[in-house]
C-alpha cells in the first residue's frame, strides 16, 4: 500500500497512476470534498501580513486556478537530471491542453491583445485545460467552476477511487512515523495508518509543516510568485464576466495577463462607476525565495529584485492599459498577493531527483520541491514531476 497525503495536482496525479497499475492507494485530504461551484469555501485564512491564495479540499488549489497550463522550469529541472518533456507531452494531450477559441475570448481580453501586440509586446492566447463545449464564461474560474469546464485533481482522484484507491477527507495528517531512517506510516488526529511508503502532497506549507512536526529539516526556503493587478476604468467593459488570464505577456522572470479584481473598485473608490468598467492585467513575478515556514509562521522578504520586477511589469501594464483608452487617472495597483506557494522542500536540497527525502519510502509530489519560483501557474510541471514519481514507484514495487 502507499499512502497519499494531500489531493492536489501532484498527489491526485500519484494517487491515480499509483491505482491504474492494481497498487492499494489510500488518499488523505485535510479538507472537504465539496462541488466544484463551492470550492470559494475552502480558501485558507492568509497568515498575519501577508496575502496568500491557497485552498483545503479534495482537489486542492486546482479548483480554484484559472485552468491555465503553461509549462514552468522544464530546462531548469534537467540540471538536475529530471527529464519531464515526455510527461509533460503525455498530459497536454490528455487534458486537451489549448487556448480557447475565439468564441471565448471576451472584449476586453481582445482589447488587451490587440493593443499588446500593437506595442510589440510577446503575447499570445493562454493555453487552457477548459472544455470550450462546457465552459459559458462567467469570470467564475477563481471561485470554482459552476460548469465543471475546468479539469481539476478532483476528476483524478475520483478516476483513482474508481481504481480501487481509498478517499479519506477531513482528516488532517500531523506526524510521520519513522524508524532506523525509514518511514512506517503516518498519524492522524483520527488515529494512524501504517505503510513503506509515504507520498507527501499536502503543499508548500503542508507539507514542511508535517516534516518538521517529524524532526526532518524543511521550510528554510519559500517563494510565492508574488503578483499584484494593475487596473482602471473603462465604462461598461463588462471584463469581470470573462474567462480570466485569457492570454499571456511573457517577459524574464515575469509574466501579465488579463485579469479582473475585486480589490481594483476598493482602491478606486469612484462614484458613478461599478465592476462591470474595470478592467485589468496582472503582474505575476518569478520572486526570490527568501522566506521560511516554520511550525507557527509564514515569513517573506520582498527583495530589491522582486520590487524591480513588480514595477516595471506595472509600467507594462500601465501603458497598455492607457493605449487601450482607460482613463490613466483611473489605474491603481492592488496590494501584493502570492498564487504559488513552493521552494520549501526543493530538489537538490530535501529531495533527490527522484523526489525521496532521506528517509527511505518517503516521497514529495507538490510544488515544495520546485528548486525556484516559476513565475506562471505550475500545475503542469508538478503534474509531470508526480506522473514521473508514480512510474518510479511502480518500478521499485516489481
Amino acid at each position: 500500500m502507499v499512502i497519499v497525503v494531500g489531493s492536489g495536482s501532484g498527489g491526485a496525479t500519484v494517487a491515480r497512476e499509483l491505482a491504474k497499475n492494481n497498487i492499494e492507494v489510500v488518499i488523505i485530504e485535510k479538507g472537504p470534498l465539496v462541488a466544484s461551484k463551492d470550492a470559494f469555501k475552502c480558501y485558507d485564512p492568509s497568515p498575519p501580513g501577508m496575502d496568500l491564495l491557497k485552498t483545503s479540499c479534495v482537489g486542492g488549489s486546482t479548483l480554484v486556478s484559472a485552468g491555465n497550463a503553461v509549462r514552468v522550469l522544464e530546462d531548469d529541472l534537467k540540471e538536475y537530471g529530471i527529464d519531464i518533456t515526455g510527461e509533460l507531452d503525455e498530459i497536454e494531450k490528455e487534458l486537451k491542453v489549448k487556448p480557447l477559441p475565439k468564441t471565448h475570448i471576451g472584449r476586453g481580453t481582445q482589447l488587451i491583445i490587440d493593443t499588446a501586440y500593437s506595442l510589440g509586446l510577446p503575447i499570445r492566447r493562454m493555453p487552457k485545460f477548459i472544455n470550450p463545449e462546457k465552459c459559458k464564461p462567467c469570470g467564475n474560474c477563481s471561485f470554482g467552476c459552476p460548469r465543471d469546464a475546468k479539469w481539476s485533481a478532483k476528476k483524478f482522484i475520483e478516476e483513482a477511487v474508481g481504481y480501487g484507491a481509498e478517499l479519506v477527507h477531513e482528516t488532517e495528517v500531523k506526524n510521520l512515523i519513522i524508524k532506523d531512517d525509514r518511514i512506517m506510516g503516518v498519524k492522524t488526529l483520527n488515529g494512524s495508518l501504517h505503510d513503506e511508503i509515504v507520498v507527501l502532497a499536502a503543499g508548500a506549507v503542508g507539507t514542511p509543516r508535517i516534516l518538521l512536526r517529524s524532526g526532518i529539516s524543511a521550510g528554510k526556503t519559500f517563494f510565492m510568485d508574488t503578483f499584484i493587478t494593475v487596473g482602471g476604468i473603462l465604462e461598461d467593459i463588462r471584463f469581470k464576466e470573462e474567462v480570466q488570464m485569457n492570454a499571456i505577456i511573457e517577459i524574464d522572470d515575469f509574466i501579465l495577463a488579463p485579469h479582473f479584481s475585486t480589490l481594483i473598485a476598493k482602491e478606486l473608490k469612484r462614484e458613478g462607476y461599478g465592476e462591470e468598467d474595470i478592467i485589468g492585467l496582472m503582474v505575476k513575478i518569478a520572486d526570490e525565495a527568501k522566506g521560511k515556514v516554520n511550525l507557527k509562521e509564514i515569513f517573506k522578504e520582498n527583495t530589491l529584485e522582486d520590487i524591480r520586477l513588480l514595477a516595471r511589469g506595472s509600467a507594462i501594464a500601465g501603458s497598455i492599459l492607457s493605449n487601450m483608452g482607460v482613463d490613466a487617472s483611473t489605474i491603481v495597483s492592488t496590494h501584493p498577493r502570492g498564487a504559488h506557494p513552493g521552494g520549501t522542500a526543493p530538489i537538490g536540497e530535501v529531495v533527490d531527483e527522484n523526489l525521496e527525502t532521506s528517509i527511505k519510502g518517503l516521497y514529495i509530489a507538490d510544488a515544495s520541491v520546485l528548486p525556484k519560483a516559476p513565475g506562471a501557474p505550475p500545475i503542469l510541471t508538478i503534474m509531470a514531476l508526480a506522473l514521473r514519481l508514480a512510474r518510479h514507484i511502480i518500478q521499485e514495487e516489481k
